[in-house]
């Protein structure tokens, strides 16, 4: 069942769960000591962030896929500016002490997720494919979500549950620093918006096509219904098969980053069975929103990805007319490191809050948002779901901005309506990834 976009809180405050973690937090502040506006202000917008690619951007192996993210590293992001100009006092650069970037509540007061993860997705599992092990997945995500108030997700109480690529939980890969960053960043930001969902982990052996496309398959067979993937890899024709193998499964809503690398085609994104998720610079706003975005741009070569696929066939529901073939993407959501989102992480780093972009963030937020709007329909492609949407108020038309150059202009390029870096826009409530 659709349902209608919720009332739009104030991007300063919404709606938190109420747990033994939010009433601390609140006891702290009440006494001067505590973080709870850092996790409920939302910053103003900056350009002068240092950052780096997580080491699983890096392939291990020639013709590994790579993971989307960035880690901020040095100066202030634009979450730690908001808060310096309301207590006048400077926060460290680079400080793993407190959360530096937008929080639950500010992603969900952009999207306009307040009411449906107050109430949806319970009994929905997200499943979040990455290579190799994470040995500290579970208890950095505790960490998470207690400083947010969120409600536990544990093996014990059967939210969370972590497997190898054949389902295995005793036998995982081996463990990786940089791919455990991926994984952090991914478990938090699916809590972030479907705080009630259950998550399952599944871990590849590697990075190869085969492993990762074992684990999404394994995803589906334990029943996820909504699987998110933060990696990609160039075009190649042997995606058609790839497709057949690994990401065709009807009824199930398919994420995949679009790649960080500015303006050119990347595959999984360029799936025809998957809904490729662009990236967006998030900004606060005076508008009835609160929140402005444009495309997600630092350089010629870091982006958000777009482009016309050069082997995948066109799916129905696109009806742009520049590319004969799949376009990517479909829908956006934050990616840009200056605005990004704070992440905690213990493996292989120092202990502590970190604040991430990159399209690895944008995939699970929108795995996260099919997940509030309720089981996909046997046999459907919930790719074709914001299509249906195309051009209304359920999705937040992204105009301004483009990820590079290109000859066709809405390949790169914002505009009214379809374009290729933000797709059809932002969510704005769930009504656009309904069945």
């Amino acid at each position: 069942m659709r349902s209608t976009p919720p009332n739009r809180p104030s991007a300063h405050g919404g709606w938190r769960r109420i747990g033994a973690a939010a009433v601390a937090t609140a006891a702290l502040v009440f006494t001067g000591l505590g973080t709870a506006a850092q996790a409920d202000a939302a910053p103003t917008a900056s350009s002068k962030v240092t950052y780096v690619s997580t080491p699983c951007a890096t392939p291990k192996h020639t013709g590994d896929l790579t993971c989307k993210s960035y880690r901020v590293t040095g100066g202030l992001t634009a979450y730690q500016k908001q808060q310096a100009a309301k207590t006048g006092i400077t926060p460290k650069a680079a400080d793993a002490s407190t959360p530096s970037g937008y929080s639950p509540t500010n992603l969900r007061s952009a999207y306009g997720l307040t009411s449906a993860a107050a109430s949806n997705g319970s009994g929905e599992t997200i499943a979040i494919v990455d290579a190799y092990n994470d040995p500290n997945a579970e208890a950095d995500l505790a960490t998470y979500r207690s400083y947010y108030g969120l409600s536990a997700c544990t093996t014990a109480n059967g939210c969370f549950k972590k497997v190898s690529q054949t389902g295995s939980t005793t036998s995982l890969p081996s463990s990786d620093a940089g791919w455990s960053e991926e994984i952090s960043l991914d478990l938090d930001m699916a809590s972030a918006i479907c705080p009630l969902c259950n998550i399952t982990l599944v871990e590849a052996t590697s990075a190869s096509y085969a492993n990762l496309g074992t684990a999404e398959n394994e995803a589906v067979a334990l029943g996820a219904k909504f699987v998110s993937n933060s990696y990609g890899g160039s075009e190649s024709s042997s995606q058609t098969t790839y497709d057949t193998s690994y990401y065709n499964h009807a009824g199930v809503a398919i994420t995949v980053s679009s790649g960080d690398s500015a303006y050119g085609a990347e595959y999984p994104a360029t799936s025809r069975y998957v809904t490729a998720v662009g990236g967006t610079k998030l900004s606060t706003s005076s508008t009835t929103r609160g929140w402005t975005e444009t495309v997600w741009k630092t350089s010629s070569t870091e982006g958000t990805g777009s482009g016309c696929s050069s082997y995948d066939a066109k799916p129905s529901w696109q009806t742009d007319t520049g590319c004969t073939k799949r376009m990517e993407s479909d829908v956006s959501a934050v990616a840009d490191p200056a605005t990004g989102v704070s992440v905690y992480d213990s493996y292989g780093v120092t202990a502590g809050w970190y604040t991430f972009g990159g399209t690895s963030v944008s995939a699970p937020i929108i795995a996260g948002v099919y997940a509030l709007a309720g089981t996909p329909a046997s046999g459907t492609y919930p790719a074709q779901y914001p299509y249906d949407y195309a051009g209304t108020s359920s999705l937040n038309d992204v105009t301004s901005g483009n990820n590079g150059t290109c000859s066709t202009s809405y390949f790169c390029t914002a505009a009214t309506g379809y374009d290729g870096p933000t797709g059809w826009g932002t969510p704005e409530g769930i009504t656009a990834f309904a069945n």
